[in-house]
């Protein structure tokens, strides 16, 4: 056991640092569900403007936002796709489902890597009166239980290209498309233009503690304001979480590239001592997916042992962990995760007790 702990699980865990709280104390509110809280518009349009569209909506969660897009591109009884580990699949609760009356399909993606040819071949813009009608494909950049991997432009680009003429919408789930930016160069309107919706989230790598923005036309939008309002996401005085988000697009986007050398040196090193576990060619971004499972481990075994020596990290399956580099791990941090991991995966089998030292 030790009383160190360094947490890999998410980006999502990082602490709002002391000049980010200040912006958040000193904010100018006001009634947002009136449109009246100049903060939380000044955001919507910054980042609306980022990625080269119209108008943005600031709602509470990712979630939210993903699913208000596809409620403005998909009705009751229709479809949207999506590749099988892509967020609004696997993490969101069924909510297209529940609350949308939505149905899904999905294409097998490794790594989450958009192959345009996947989602072409199975899609039926217009199936009948007896099959379900494809209304809305989700791409996901970068791609979370793929390994922070970014999706090629040109992909995007020719999914784009044989949809618009079918009348198929494109929606992005962009919660790190900050970390696909800084790793490519591309511009975040080169990504954002390229769909009918984006979403963004402040709360991952940028380090808000609350947020994401939802950005389309004009008149998305304001169907997506109704919506969000219906789904419980209207707030009040919300420029003091919106001036977290305005304050971290001014000092945490670059910065992300710091989360990427980390993630890559970390990923070498456990590969150059057990070649298999990690491939270093795909740590793009911030996250690491790890196959313990070749050596030997269960997942969930790994993160337990992992745990009793203060490093926290995620299964995604019953083989493969993950680990998320964020603003709150440094140099150290990094060096502390590489030691404990080399000396773990070796003890694959090993006596519970023995492994941990007692």
């Amino acid at each position: 056991m030790t009383n160190r702990v360094v947490d890999l699980r998410s980006d999502t865990i990082t602490q709002p640092v002391i000049a980010m709280r200040m912006a958040m104390v000193t904010a100018e509110v006001g009634d947002d569900v009136y449109g009246e809280d100049p903060t939380v518009r000044e955001l919507e349009d910054r980042i609306a403007d980022l990625l080269g569209h119209e108008s943005g909506l600031f709602t509470p969660s990712g979630s939210m936002a993903n699913q208000l897009a596809i409620r403005l591109h998909v009705g009751p009884g229709q479809e949207l796709i999506s590749d099988e580990l892509a967020h609004v699949l696997r993490a969101e609760m069924g909510a297209a489902a529940v609350f949308s009356g939505i149905t899904s399909r999905s294409w097998q993606a490794p790594r989450g890597l958009l192959d345009p040819a996947a989602p072409l071949r199975m899609m039926a813009p217009d199936a009948g009166p007896y099959q379900v009608s494809t209304k809305a494909i989700v791409v996901e950049n970068t791609h979370n239980f793929g390994g922070g991997t970014v999706q090629p432009l040109e992909a995007i680009s020719a999914l784009r290209a044989a949809t618009l003429p079918l009348g198929v919408a494109m929606h992005l789930d962009g919660a790190r498309l900050w970390n696909a930016h800084v790793a490519t160069g591309v511009a975040l309107s080169a990504y954002g233009q390229l769909f009918d919706t984006v979403s963004v989230c402040l709360s991952k790598g940028l380090g808000a503690p609350v947020g994401s923005v939802l950005v389309g036309s004009r008149k998305h939008i304001d169907e997506a304001r109704v919506w969000r309002k219906r789904y419980g996401g209207g707030m009040r005085q919300a420029g003091i979480l919106a001036a977290a988000g305005l304050w971290a697009l001014d000092h945490h986007v670059e910065r992300l590239a710091d989360d990427h050398a980390r993630a890559r040196t970390f990923a070498e090193a456990i590969a150059d001592r057990f070649p298999g576990v990690i491939d270093p060619a795909h740590v793009q971004t911030n996250i690491v997916i790890a196959d313990v499972g070749v050596l030997g481990w269960l997942a969930a075994d790994f993160v337990s042992m992992a745990g009793d020596r203060g490093l926290r990290m995620y299964a995604v399956n019953d083989r493969s962990v993950r680990l998320v580099w964020h603003l709150d791990v440094d140099d150290e941090d990094t060096d502390y995760a590489c030691n404990v991991v080399n000396e773990l995966i070796p003890l694959a089998g090993q006596n519970p007790l023995v492994a941990q030292g007692s």
